[in-house]
């Protein structure tokens, strides 16, 4: 068998699914242990963008992806962290500038 052939192991997929559960409840644990922390809101956009990149990579395999669609992806994956930045430390003037 070649080895230009895409691996059809589950292996890289376990693991990136491990590391989407760990992430996940490490965000849960800052949370409850660091309410109310003036960092907090980074750290948890940094790990919402590092789950969005795992899942790109690996479920959606973006990097195999036209440059175009990976780079529309990518555009939506930082989305949700950079809207958690700007409500956290932009939230009253955020919702004054988007209300009607």
């Amino acid at each position: 068998m070649s080895h230009n052939i895409l691996s059809i192991s589950l292996k890289p997929l376990f693991f990136a699914w491990l590391a989407l559960v760990v992430l996940t409840l490490l965000s849960l644990g800052l949370g409850h242990w660091f309410h109310g922390a003036h960092w907090l809101p980074l750290l948890v956009a940094a790990i919402i963008w590092i789950k969005g990149q795992l899942i790109a990579r690996h479920f959606i395999e973006s990097h195999i992806a036209h440059p175009f669609i990976a780079r529309v992806l990518a555009a939506f994956i930082a989305f949700t962290p950079l809207a958690l930045l700007l409500i956290a430390f932009f939230g009253r003037d955020f919702a004054r500038w988007a209300s009607l």
